[in-house]
């Protein structure tokens, strides 16, 4: 169920998109001004060090979002415990090697995992900035970029994941 090549590229993601959408062209100006981020803060960073850990957060991103587009693996856990599952000659084995013979390329679609993707994005990226930015009295515009962001970055790792098989 876990195809560690396309984690590996879909956490490359949201160092692209964040190229794109935090540039001063497209949100990186507005995102500078509600961030209270300065040239000088920027140029201080070791960007190195930045895209590395982002890297490494990205993809354990990308191994969470694995469970929520691929919906193969909630059978897999499901059967996990049951007697004989390890083998694959035992009733449960063939029982599933059968339905994964069967179904196991059902909703395994770019698509399928934009949707996720995007439904990931909205209830589990908006609430958890939503709710730093109330805290650190950022406004709307600063929940609007950084949300949309992480919307548009876990539709495309979503959908990654789910197609490549």
């Amino acid at each position: 169920m876990i195809n560690i090549v396309a984690l590996l590229v879909s956490a490359l993601v949201p160092l692209v998109i964040g190229a794109i959408w935090y540039n001063p062209k497209v949100f990186g100006t507005a995102w500078m001004k509600v961030a209270e981020m300065t040239e000088e803060k920027m140029q201080s960073a070791n960007m190195l060090a930045i895209f590395g850990v982002t890297y490494v957060l990205s993809f354990f991103l990308a191994a969470g979002l694995n469970s929520v587009v691929i919906h193969q693996g909630h059978v897999y856990s499901i059967l996990l415990g049951e007697p004989g599952f390890g083998d694959p000659n035992s009733e449960i084995g063939m029982y599933f090697a059968d339905f994964m013979e069967k179904f196991g390329d059902n909703y395994r679609t770019f698509r399928h995992g934009i949707i996720h993707g995007v439904i990931a994005g909205i209830t589990l990226a908006l609430p958890v900035l939503g709710i730093n930015a109330l805290f650190e009295r950022k406004g709307f515009k600063y929940i609007a970029i950084n949300t949309g962001y992480w919307i548009v970055t876990f539709a495309l790792m979503g959908g990654i994941i789910c197609a490549w098989k």
